[in-house]
């Protein structure tokens, strides 16, 4: 199928195995865009069935999304299966469910900060143990995969701005685009922490944001200037530092491969929210409210 629509494919039409899509700006574009592909099929001597053909749509499904000029968001028949999802009672039923939200990570905010405990269960030398912890994860996951966003289209004659963030337990992302005076959401990226990468400084671990985030988008970022954006002040030092080593020295290697600004942003301004889990924050809360409220009883 690429051999056969081969130049076709980034302004005409998308292939994945035997499935096309095609597209246009206009009516008219759109017309010419599918006589070019009928063209290239009928000189191949390939066959389409009438029954699984769709024209003139204004939104498709495509691969498990909805895509359509609004942008991209999932597809409800794919996700509407999460709603009746039971609890797992086995590590087996617990890895079906995050494998179908795993499909998915680029539309939910701090993905993997929110399937941490649930990816703990799924350790080889771990109990299955059922927590409440596991149980606001598996329902937070839940919520979040069936009020998605719809992500925008990127474009190329606008800058792309990257934010990014870490915590104790991951770092994160959000590629954004500035369309008139709303920011847009192109995608998510998040990613646990290994034990080591846990026992780094915040300056390191912020650094390890900013490499793995630059990475994950690299289709997007390579080749053209971009808006990094982060908290960590330190960081605009950092990557001018003289005589870096070790590790530091590979990722300022790795990020002088890329064009981009540093802007510092204070925390309580960063588009990210924090990746601590919502849960033990909230006891923390509480836990300090508590400790106020004896501690006025006791000296009035």
């Amino acid at each position: 199928m690429e051999t056969v629509l081969r130049g076709l494919t980034s302004e005409a039409c998308l292939v994945y195995l035997d499935d096309i899509i095609i597209v246009g700006r206009t009516f008219q574009e759109h017309l010419n865009n599918i006589s070019k592909v009928f063209q290239r099929l009928q000189k191949a001597n390939l066959k389409l069935s009438p029954k699984k053909c769709r024209f003139f749509r204004k939104a498709v499904s495509y691969l498990g999304h909805i895509i359509s000029a609004d942008g991209i968001k999932t597809d409800p028949e794919k996700t509407k299966a999460v709603v009746y999802w039971p609890f797992p009672e086995t590590v087996h039923d617990l890895r079906s469910f995050l494998g179908l939200c795993t499909y998915y990570p680029r539309f939910v905010r701090n993905f993997s900060a929110i399937a941490r405990h649930l990816h703990k269960l799924t350790e080889a030398r771990s109990n299955f143990n059922w927590t409440e912890e596991c149980e606001k994860s598996f329902n937070s996951l839940k919520q979040a995969l069936i009020t998605s966003p719809v992500l925008t289209y990127p474009r190329t004659d606008k800058e792309f701005i990257l934010d990014t963030d870490a915590s104790n337990e991951g770092i994160g992302a959000v590629l954004s685009q500035k369309i008139g005076n709303e920011g847009c959401v192109i995608a998510y990226f998040s990613k646990s922490l290994g034990k080591p990468e846990r026992n780094y400084c915040v300056t390191r671990k912020e650094l390890l944001a900013i490499v793995k985030s630059i990475e994950h988008f690299h289709h997007y970022l390579y080749g053209r200037k971009f808006l990094l954006r982060t908290d960590h002040a330190s960081l605009r030092w950092l990557l001018n530092f003289r005589e870096p080593e070790g590790q530091i020295a590979r990722w300022i290697q790795r990020l002088q491969e890329y064009d981009f600004e540093i802007q510092h942003r204070k925390g309580t301004s960063q588009q990210i929210r924090s990746l601590e889990d919502p849960v033990k924050r909230v006891a923390n809360i509480a836990r300090m409210q508590r400790k106020s409220s004896e501690w006025k009883r006791t000296f009035p």
